[in-house]
């Protein structure tokens, strides 16, 4: 794994993954885990399981996170104040998602993380506080509602895909604080041509009473998540996957998010827009699995690029 993004800056890394079809009607299973390693000294590792059993009647999607992270922001919060900051992160998320009628799924799921940010040095301490950023822990429950009638869940030519979830996060579960967090995401996919693909995403994250670190970001290729906050982010992504064989392809993409609410810190502008293209390999093409290189670039400096397991989404 390679990528070089404004939050973690250059890392290598490496993933290993088993996968398994359960039954003839399921989709493909996989376990794995992930470690990286970066530029700025950071160390990411995660284990995962998505897995489809029952004739795809049961999904379950299961990973833990543990890493130390280590930012260097030029403009944190868009208040042009540099900060550098070592965030100790650990993480727990499950989902469970049970298939109700056609393509509609109900189900559950829950997180708990503890995400510990120190400054790296006296003077950004000072800063972190001065802006109200601190770390959480959290704990929380919620219920999803998705539609998924994609053909495929890593390289989708038909079909679309809506989740629309919440988490509560509360004290009483183990948490610092209480609070709510609401996402909405929507996905549609055209083939066309000589098996092209159009695909649009329409994504919106709402936070309500959420402490400064847990509030929502720009989930952008190219854009530091946490960088800027507010309690409120919508986004739109237009993307064009071209085919040029049985094996190769590129991707062509732009769109732009849009944060709203009051935010901790006031931010210098409320629109992030991002282009980019990329390459992509299809390693099993049976189980449509690719490999994918990408380039975005955002406002100014923010701007990454990304070699992963996938489509950006």
């Amino acid at each position: 794994m390679f990528s070089s993004s404004p939050k973690l800056g250059t890392a290598v890394g490496g993933l290993g993954a088993y996968m398994r079809v359960f039954d003839p009607a399921s989709r493909v299973s996989l376990f794995g885990a992930t470690y990286r390693y970066t530029s700025t000294h950071s160390q990411i590792f995660s284990a995962f399981a998505r897995t489809s059993s029952g004739a795809d009647h049961h999904r379950i999607v299961l990973i833990a996170a543990f890493g130390l992270i280590k930012n260097d922001y030029d403009d944190y919060l868009g208040t042009g104040q540099p900060l550098k900051t070592n965030d100790d992160l650990k993480a727990l998320a499950g989902r469970y998602l049970f298939r109700a009628k056609g393509d509609w799924f109900i189900g559950a799921q829950g997180s708990a993380a503890i995400y510990q940010v120190l400054g790296a040095t006296a003077e950004d301490d000072l800063v972190l506080e001065t802006l109200g950023v601190r770390g959480f822990k959290s704990a929380g429950l919620g219920a999803t509602l998705m539609h998924d009638s994609r053909d495929n869940e890593d390289m989708p030519t038909t079909g679309w895909f809506l989740n629309v979830n919440n988490i509560a996060y509360r004290e009483a579960l183990g948490g610092a604080e209480s609070f709510d967090a609401y996402r909405v995401d929507l996905k549609t996919f055209w083939k066309h041509g000589g098996g092209h693909v159009l695909a649009v995403r329409e994504y919106n994250w709402l936070t309500s009473d959420a402490p400064a670190a847990a509030q929502a970001t720009v989930i952008l290729r190219g854009y530091k998540q946490g960088q800027y906050l507010s309690p409120y982010m919508s986004s739109l992504e237009i993307e064009e996957r071209l085919s040029f064989n049985r094996r190769w392809g590129a991707t062509l993409f732009g769109g732009a998010a849009r944060l709203y609410g009051e935010a901790p810190v006031p931010l210098d502008r409320s629109i992030y827009p991002v282009i980019g293209a990329g390459v992509h390999f299809v390693l099993k093409p049976v189980q449509r699995m690719n490999v994918n290189l990408e380039y975005a670039q955002g406002v100014g400096d923010s701007r990454g690029v990304y070699l992963k397991l996938g489509y950006g989404w």
